[in-house]
């Protein structure tokens, strides 16, 4: 008979990061921006599971992102601005480039456009610096990113664009996310910046609740397993022992 105490220990490991997935979801919600973190190792588990009596063999799955489109929400908000379609905006920091759909933005006292951490908002040429004598609420930002206001010319946006390979990208905090060193992204040809509105999270809260469940369901099936492979354990040693 198989030992399956490591096996059933590392499926618990694994539902135990599932269930820190979930949670993580769940409290982004409603968060501007935010992309769902998948749990694809859940219905493999839930197969798995019921094929072999409560027993998972199989080997956790390495997280992935749901990188769908999020609603809509407008708030006529100057400095808000959401992306349809493909894209990121782009993030300077002193460790690299970071790209975020949460396009939440204010001024700082140079008058450049950021983050709300403080961090600068790339554009095409760089940073985005706002005159003196132009006050933010007066920005208007067209559908292709490019933001002027009086009727001059300020600058435009930097949006990229990492075509099959955007499911390589890493979750920085922040609604962020980092490229890897071999993933280079190429600025998007026809972006779509919608001003005075944010791109609401695309976790649907429905569907995380029903994993919440199976995953609650699988974790106490595999407790069940191990607890009966402890009793089986000690049986076979008092057998042995005479």
């Amino acid at each position: 008979m198989p030992d399956v105490g490591p096996q059933v220990g590392a499926s618990v490991s694994a539902l135990t990061r599932e269930l820190d997935i979930i949670a993580h979801n769940l409290a982004n919600a409603s968060t501007a921006g935010y992309k769902r973190r998948c749990n694809a190792f859940t219905k493999a588990l839930q197969e798995q599971t019921s094929a072999q009596d409560d027993t998972v063999v199989q080997e956790p799955s390495p997280m992935s992102l749901d990188l769908s489109q999020g609603n809509m929400v407008q708030t006529d908000r100057t400095l808000d601005f959401a992306l349809y379609g493909k894209g990121f905006f782009v993030i300077e920091t002193p460790t690299g480039p970071l790209y975020t759909r949460h396009g939440v933005f204010q001024t700082n006292v140079n008058g450049q456009i950021v983050d709300l951490s403080g961090r600068v908002v790339a554009g095409m040429s760089g940073p985005i610096s706002l005159p003196a004598n132009v006050d933010p609420l007066g920005l208007n930002v067209s559908s292709d990113g490019r933001i002027s206001a009086n009727g001059a010319a300020i600058g435009q946006f930097r949006v990229v664009e990492f075509g099959d390979r955007e499911n390589q990208l890493v979750p920085a905090g922040d609604t962020c996310f980092r490229a890897p060193r071999d993933v280079v992204p190429a600025d998007a040809m026809t972006p779509i910046v919608k001003q005075g509105y944010q791109e609401g999270s695309n976790v649907k809260v429905v569907d995380e609740l029903v994993n919440l469940i199976a995953v609650s369901r699988l974790y106490e099936a595999n407790m069940r397993a191990a607890s009966v492979a402890k009793e089986m354990s000690s049986s076979m040693i008092s057998v042995a022992m005479g």
